[in-house]
């Protein structure tokens, strides 16, 4: 009887602690109902084609390519960093992607040999969502687009904007354009493989919550503040 008595309380006590957060993921996520479907839709297409063909390249590429591979990806990327970290008023930071890009596309042959890090020039991650963030446009509520995934309501039309910095907007070449763009997916889904791992409980709930996490921390620069 005490045991269960004890059972008990836990279990009130579990519930009044965890109504903050039921309460945050209903505001997050008042589109649940929708999300979840195309999430299903989406684990579906990755778990049958994306995943094992990240499998595939991964087991057939040699290390120092999949690491080339992957570093020209990221050098192209710094052109939407710097322009973001531009749009943000943030010189040093904009200062460190140009030289990056001058650094990695000469001594680097085009981004493919990482020499900017070597040097301690320390890469940034920003895109158009976070600079609407910076400037106090809130998130909106969690969407889970189809195929392109996670993402809300602020940071899905940022995507289109994004583009705009992307090298594939401007390549009329079709074949050249679609091979890039696929090869591009691909290194990116290999390269999250190894973080599989660290997903426990219910599948959706563990990505939305890592990924509205990870975009706080990304918009604030790390200046988080745990409210618990």
């Amino acid at each position: 009887m005490r045991w269960s008595h004890c059972l008990a309380q836990l279990s009130v006590c579990a519930s009044v602690l965890l109504v903050p957060f039921a309460v945050q993921a209903a505001e997050d996520d008042p589109w649940e109902n929708v999300n979840r479907p195309i999430f299903t839709f989406n684990d579906t297409v990755d778990t049958y084609a994306l995943k094992p063909l990240a499998q595939g390249y991964q087991w057939i590429t040699p290390q120092f390519v999949e690491d080339g591979v992957h570093n020209f990806f990221r050098n192209i990327g710094d052109v939407g960093n710097l322009a973001n970290n531009v749009l943000q008023l943030k010189p040093h930071a904009a200062g460190v992607d140009t030289a990056r890009l001058l650094v990695n596309t000469t001594f680097g042959v085009l981004g493919v040999i990482d020499v900017g890090t070597k040097m301690g020039l320390q890469r940034n991650d920003e895109d158009f969502g976070q600079t609407l963030g910076y400037w106090g446009v809130g998130s909106g509520p969690y969407v889970m687009l189809p195929l392109l995934g996670p993402s809300t309501l602020r940071d899905a039309p940022s995507k289109y904007v994004d583009s705009f910095t992307e090298p594939y907007r401007y390549m009329n070449d079709i074949g050249w354009r679609n091979s890039a763009m696929g090869l591009d997916i691909v290194d990116t889904r290999a390269s999250l493989l190894s973080a599989e791992k660290l997903i426990n409980g219910d599948k959706y709930t563990f990505i939305r919550n890592a990924y509205l996490q990870n975009r706080e921390f990304k918009v604030k620069d790390g200046k988080v503040v745990d409210d618990f």
